[in-house]
């Protein structure tokens, strides 16, 4: 008897041994589980200081404006989600020092990520990441912004952008049906389907997208020809309006713009010929002129960069949003003036960049240099130049524009035939 009840003792005493091994055991699994939750927790709290240095401000109803818009977006959206983040922002600073002095500010005020949205902006944001070290994430926005070869290693340098030239293919088809609408109508000639074209400066960024909208325009009116004014600055409202009316006066009877404000929309509807904008709807502005404007859509972008620095410590090196991911849109046409089948047609090359089938510089559309097929072209510009490199942006009859492997900042600088330059500003 007493050997029984030693053994149930011990049997006993193993089992209590076994519950209290496999209860510790969960408790340390929960235990895990729980640390990580803490974490994750723990850094949707922490504040994260974003900084954004912008080269106007929201009152140019264009550029800054539509930057700002897609920021403001991502973030509310983020503190929506328990992520703590703080916007700090530079209003107004110049393609100057003032860059670099805005970005070591909001390097001193704790930001860890800076995004610097215009062209010029980069020297002085490389300068600054120099000098602030490790630890703070620079992004160059239109340009190259630590893509350079000697910055290409660099964790904490990026840049973004988008395939604005498929936005503005877009309205130039939007464009060239006004034209065939007009023409058909008899209030122009073949020969006369001609617009003016308000460029900021006569670099890679500006080159593209003109080229992108003349093309789309020659889809679908094969007589029209552009004449671009380079205005030198991207956001004087007095010069874009001086070169839109200049380019009104040689006759051409659609303007459209690379440049930030509404001044040419108003210049057109003041001179009763039609328009194009950018970067923001101008239809408000120009109601009998503005058909449309292409822009990009920052929201997404800013979204996933600020998440995934949270997250996981750093975010996309290079990145170029498009048609068909939804970061380059149109908005709304305005029908009133828009000749019919233009809605039609716009949908049409829409499906066509959501399956691949429409490559703005496909090479058998157009030529360069009085006739001649664009076989070789390398992706590195140098004040609208090709300049010798390793990598080619010819292949299969395209020019590869903002290809992912070679950098999303623009590099198309080719002379299209049937666009003439009346100036340049670099």
């Amino acid at each position: 008897m007493k050997r029984l009840t030693s053994v149930l003792l011990i049997l006993a005493l193993a089992l209590g041994v076994f519950v209290s091994c496999k209860k510790g055991s969960s408790e340390k699994v929960e235990s895990a589980a729980t640390k990580k939750a803490e974490s994750s927790d723990t850094k949707k709290a922490d504040v994260t200081k974003v900084g954004f240095v912008v080269i106007n401000d929201e009152s140019d109803q264009g550029y800054t404006w539509n930057f700002m818009n897609g920021m403001t977006s991502a973030v509310d959206k983020l503190n929506k989600e328990g992520y703590n983040v703080e916007l700090i922002v530079k209003r107004n600073t110049t393609e100057s020092s003032l860059a670099k002095d805005n970005n070591l500010e909001l390097v001193s005020e704790g930001c860890k990520i800076i995004f610097n949205n215009s062209y010029g902006f980069e020297p002085h944001m490389l300068e600054a990441a120099a000098e602030a070290g490790d630890g703070v994430h620079f992004v160059g926005m239109t340009n190259c912004g630590g893509q350079n070869p000697q910055n290409i290693d660099n964790p904490y340098l990026h840049n973004a952008f988008a395939a604005i030239y498929e936005g503005r293919y877009l309205a130039g088809i939007a464009a060239g049906m006004k034209l065939n609408q007009m023409i058909e109508q008899g209030k122009i000639t073949k020969d006369q389907a001609l617009i003016g074209y308000v460029g900021a400066y006569s670099f890679a960024e500006v080159i593209s997208g003109m080229s992108g909208y003349y093309l789309g325009a020659k889809s679908v009116c094969p007589s029209v020809k552009m004449i671009v004014q380079f205005v030198g600055t991207w956001g004087d409202a007095t010069l874009e309006e001086a070169a839109a009316k200049a380019l009104i006066d040689k006759g051409a009877v659609m303007i459209s713009q690379h440049s930030d404000t509404t001044s040419p929309a108003l210049a057109a509807q003041k001179a009763g010929v039609f328009h194009t904008g950018y970067n923001t709807d101008m239809t408000g502005a120009a109601p009998e002129a503005s058909l449309l404007s292409c822009r990009i859509d920052w929201t997404r972008y800013f979204y996933t960069a600020i998440k995934d620095y949270i997250e996981k410590g750093s975010f996309a090196k290079d990145w170029t949003g498009t048609v068909k991911d939804g970061d380059v849109v149109i908005t709304k046409l305005n029908e009133k003036i828009a000749a019919p089948g233009t809605q039609q047609a716009l949908d049409k090359a829409q499906e066509a960049f959501h399956n691949g089938t429409l490559n703005v510089f496909d090479t058998s559309t157009f030529t360069v240099d009085g006739g001649k097929k664009l076989t070789s072209a390398f992706a590195v510009d140098t004040n609208g130049d090709f300049v010798t490199d390793s990598k080619e942006a010819v292949w299969d009859g395209v020019f590869h524009e903002s290809y992912p492997e070679f950098q999303s900042a623009p590099y198309f600088g080719a002379k299209i035939d049937g666009i003439t330059w009346l100036n340049s500003a670099f």
